[in-house]
Order: C-alpha cells, then structure tokens, then sequence
C-alpha cells in the first residue's frame, strides 16, 4: 500500500474513533507504524501537578506506562507545553545533553532503548488537563520527515477528539435529563406528531402499566375516553398552531373516579436542543388533581374573586364532579351547591364542568409530585 493510501486510511480510522473511543487503540498503532516510531501514545498532563495519564498506547511495555504516571510524569521535559500543533522533539524543549543526564532520560526513556521523542498538542481549550500525542523516535532522533508525518494528522486528531467530547458531553446531559424526569411525580410522556411515544418517565411508565385512564396501543399514548383521546391527539398534531402560547389541558378520569389532568405542551424545535429527543413535538405532563391541592385553589380564588364557598365548590367539582356528589361530600343542599356553581362559572366564564378542571389545572404545578 502506498503512502497516499495508508495516509486516507489512517484519517479515516482516526474519525471512526471520534465515533467509536475504543478505535483510538487503532489509531496510535497506525501513527506509529506510518511515522516509523518504537512506541505511540494519546496522553493527558496536568498542567498544574504535572501528573500524566496515558490513555492509549502502543509499543510500550505495560510497566514504563505505569511509572510514567506513577513518578516520571513529574521529570519528562514538557514543563511548558509546545504551541497548540507543532510537533517538536525533546531539543526543542529543553538542553539536550543536560536532559540526557537526568531522571526522566535515565530512568524512564533510555531503558526502553530511546533517545528522542516527538510530541505534539492536540486539545487545550483552556484545561487543565490538555490531550498530547507523543512518539518514541527509537535510537535514532526525530528528524524532519518523521515530524511531517506526524503533522499531517494533527489537524484530524484535534477534530476527532472535540467530536468525541461534544458525544461525552451530549450522551452526559441526555442522561442527567432523563434522570431529571424520572425524579418527577408527574408522568411525563415526549411523543411525536402521530402521538408515538419518544420517551416517558418512570412514572409515565407506571401509569402506562395500570392501563386504565392512559393506555399504550401501537406505540402511542392514548386516552381512554374518547374525547380525551380525540383532543390529545388534536392539539398534537397541530403542533404550535394547537397550543403556540401556552399549555393545552385535558381532563382525565380513572375507572375509581380519581380525576387526572394532562397538560399538552410544545416543544418548538428551537427549544428542544440536543438533550430532547429529536422526534419529540410535544411534551405531555399527566398528575392527579387532589381537593385539597394548595397548588392551585388559592391562585384561582385569588384571580377570579371567589368567595371560600365558591372555591370549596370548585374544587368539590374538580375532585368528584357532579351536583349530586359534591352536595354530599360538602354536606350542604343541591341547589346550594347549584347557586355557588353558577357564581363560579359566571366569574370564570366557564360554562361546563370540564372547563372547570382544565381551568384548575392551569393553576397547578404540572411538576409538582
């Protein structure tokens, strides 16, 4: 194979590592066979405590690379680091026949039958901890053409290595936000314009396995009933056109006659960035309404003016639903519960039931546990 081509196929493993760390073995094999070193290493060095870590390597015997981060690290002539890609020998870093006399000459690279070393930086970006490619000349010391070879891939390197930490960091940040979820009390469901679901938390997930108000079919968050259902899948595949200023809420109701809530919220593509899943158009946030909720009573006596017997009403209305139920949960005649429902709808300019509990719930913490 010529020299072209095993300069293409060494680029090309190089990005296959920028994918795939455990390839970057790979590659320092073939840096150094292609530059004609005894050893080839990837290592990171502590600017300030000067302790190295290789993190690849080859041609080294397991036990050097061992002291190297053990002591040697401390003696190497990198004291101060080369400017960011220019591959330069140890000459060119400190006095050659005073650094022959010392620790790191003696002790770590002469026993390993080297004289020289060609090392270059790779990554800084103002760490502490900036990425370095080094390679054992052998007997002989770093010449002109061994420095081309090397830099002809420097370039390559440094972008497969900001690739490999921008992954590190995505799948990092993708992780914390799904741990974020599952913290969560309320279930949350991301799904994409067809209702399919993206991802859902663990309590989405448990809600998801009583199969009772929310259902799994075919891939897709559904609702039981089938208005619900039929506005859910709406308002999502309207997208920003259904609900572009603020959430959409749906009311839910299990076969206990506990009452739920679901609020439909946008996720513009602007807003979703990398730790959303890419296909996610909506997110759904699905929490159970209680009488006594402190989240929302006080917020909608407060806004629309209604008294404590109003309110009592209300959230009678929003917890049982029904003239009949909430009479007899309250204690108090129909027709008393008839006149304060009709003061509250003609404050709220609610005039069903269910707008009173799409109402609530917009007063609520879609977040709260």
């Amino acid at each position: 194979m010529n020299a072209a081509s095993k300069t293409s196929d060494l680029i090309e493993n190089i990005y296959d590592a920028a994918l795939e760390p455990a390839r970057w073995s790979n590659v320092v094999v073939g840096i150094n066979e292609f530059v004609g070193g005894r050893a080839c290493g990837i290592f990171s060095k502590d600017s300030i405590s000067k302790f190295g870590v290789t993190h690849y390597y080859c041609g080294a015997d397991p036990y050097y690379i061992q002291l190297y981060s053990d002591t040697h690290s401390r003696f190497d002539p990198l004291a101060s680091l080369p400017p960011f890609g220019k591959v330069v020998s140890i000459p060119d870093l400190v006095p050659f026949d005073e650094y022959r006399g010392g620790r790191f000459y003696q002790e770590w690279l002469r026993p390993q039958g080297c004289v020289d070393a060609a090392n270059v930086l790779l990554e800084k970006s103002g760490s502490n901890c900036p990425v370095l490619l080094t390679v054992l000349a052998g007997k002989r010391m770093v010449d002109d053409e061994m420095r081309r070879r090397i830099a002809l891939f420097v370039p390559h390197l440094h972008r497969a290595l900001m690739i490999n930490k921008a992954i590190e960091y995505k799948t990092s940040e993708a992780a914390t936000f799904a741990d974020t979820l599952d913290g969560l009390g309320a279930g949350i469901f991301l799904v994409d314009a067809q209702c399919h679901i993206v991802h859902a938390n663990a309590a989405g997930q448990e809600m998801l396995g009583e199969d009772d108000f929310l259902r799994f079919v075919a891939g897709q968050l559904a609702a039981r009933d089938r208005q619900a259902n039929h506005d859910m899948r709406e308002m999502i595949a309207n997208g920003d056109a259904g609900v572009a200023t603020s959430s959409a809420a749906i009311p839910l109701t299990a076969h206990d006659g506990e009452r739920y809530v679901a609020h439909l919220l946008p996720l513009k593509s602007v807003a979703r960035g990398a730790d959303v899943p890419s296909k996610a158009v909506a997110a759904v946030f699905v929490r159970k309404i209680e009488l006594d909720s402190q989240s929302y009573g006080g917020l909608v006596a407060s806004a629309f003016g209604l008294t404590p017997a109003e309110l009592r009403v209300l959230l009678a209305i929003v917890e049982i639903g029904g003239v009949p139920e909430t009479s007899e949960r309250l204690g108090v005649a129909e027709s008393t519960v008839k006149t304060h429902l009709y003061r509250v709808f003609s404050k709220t300019g609610a005039s069903r039931q269910a707008d009173l509990v799409k109402l609530a719930a917009g007063f609520s913490n879609p977040l709260a546990n």
